[in-house]
């Protein structure tokens, strides 16, 4: 007993030496293990959250698509569509041919000074309807392509601020459900409201350009792409220099929604209605991207390339496949060409070369990436 206490007074330093050392490593194991399991446990929710995340991207990606897919075979066909039959009806010119048709005849009654009425008249409309199936046929393609990509964004904002649950991720399936139907339906909102004021500016900017162009004077296909571009111009400065948005966008969501409840509005999908305050938010955005510096120089650049490609196809049909030069012709020999060419305009997008030469622009593709991103903000 003794021996055991000598050796304990003599060695007590070394074993509680040798003692800590054991505990410390053990602690220091218990420590490690601890946060071995909590790294294991955070990698095992980061690997859930990028799950999660991918999930999110991929079903957000399906429904842009979506949009995109529905925006592409349905809404701008069908704004297409409608908007050319109300051009073809408010600005025909049939009636006018006829009556020039019929006043060669032997036995007509006109006189002379109604004939030239007849072909004043025919000059005015013949131009304002080219002029706007021009300007009506690119700012509604490119009004839709910004309707889609500000969806597209507003879409990606909610699902990442994680204000949507599961269960309403699922629902992104769902076009109709989230109410975008009816913002997409402002598409038509030119063809029904619009279009009429539209007209009557266009015509007005097309007396004012050709009051002093006779029938008789000689025009080179530079002349009359300088024509073309002048009536666009002038009609886009009328009244003041964004007054020409109120020909494709409501007011406000309040006056749209007034408008899509009377009977001839065609709109009876209840359903398919978002909250007005919603709706309200998107129509602001929308007249802020189309009142942008940006989108008046990619609309300024667009309906320049279109006239350059109608004036091309003008000179083609003169020369018959010729690669000489045009000479310039009376501008009553052009008035033919372009009557047959202002509905080709407006053919179903599909097959619409005109609508794809649009849509190709590098412009025209960077300016929808602004608008989807949001960066740099539109000024």
């Amino acid at each position: 007993m003794l021996s055991l206490r000598g050796f304990w007074n003599k060695h007590r330093r070394k074993l509680f030496i040798a003692l800590g050392a054991l505990g410390g490593g053990y602690a220091i194991y218990k420590f490690y293990d601890a946060h071995r399991r909590r790294v294991t446990l955070l990698e095992r929710q980061l690997e859930g959250v990028r799950d999660v995340d991918e999930l999110i991207k991929s079903q957000l990606q399906n429904h842009f698509e979506n949009i995109q897919r529905i925006s592409d075979t349905t809404t701008l066909p069908y704004a297409m569509h409608y908007l050319k039959s109300r051009i073809a009806a408010d600005l025909d010119v049939s009636y006018l041919t006829e009556k020039l048709r019929q006043a060669k005849g032997q036995y007509s009654t006109l006189t002379t000074k109604d004939k030239a009425e007849l072909w004043e008249r025919l000059k005015i409309l013949s131009f304002t309807r080219l002029a706007t199936s021009i300007w009506s046929m690119t700012v509604l393609c490119l009004y839709v392509k910004v309707l889609v990509n500000i969806l597209g964004r507003h879409l990606y904002v909610d699902i990442a601020r994680g204000s949507e649950s599961s269960e309403t991720l699922d629902e992104v399936e769902s076009f109709g459900r989230h109410g975008h139907q009816e913002f997409l339906a402002t598409a038509d909102y030119l063809s029904t409201y619009g279009i009429s004021t539209l007209i009557m500016n266009m015509q007005s900017a097309a007396a004012e350009v050709l009051k002093d162009k006779q029938l008789k004077d000689p025009f080179s296909m530079e002349k009359l792409h300088e024509m073309i571009m002048q009536i666009l111009q002038l009609f886009m400065s009328i009244e003041s220099p964004n007054y020409w948005i109120s020909y494709l966008v409501p007011e406000n969501a309040v006056t749209y929604r007034q408008m899509m409840a009377l009977p001839f509005s065609g709109f009876d999908d209840t359903s398919a209605l978002m909250d007005v305050g919603k709706l309200e938010q998107l129509v602001s955005e929308t007249w802020a991207v189309l009142s942008s510096t940006e989108f008046r120089n990619i609309t300024e650049l667009s309906l320049n390339k279109l006239v350059n490609v109608l004036v091309e196809e003008i000179d083609m049909q003169l020369k018959g496949g010729s690669s000489s030069a045009s000479e310039a012709i009376p501008l009553v020999t052009l008035l033919p060409r372009v009557t047959q060419l202002a509905p080709q305009l407006l053919d179903e997008p599909s097959s619409n070369k005109f609508i794809q030469i649009i849509q190709s622009l590098p412009e025209v593709q960077f300016f929808y990436t602004l608008v989807y991103s949001n960066t740099p903000p539109l000024s």
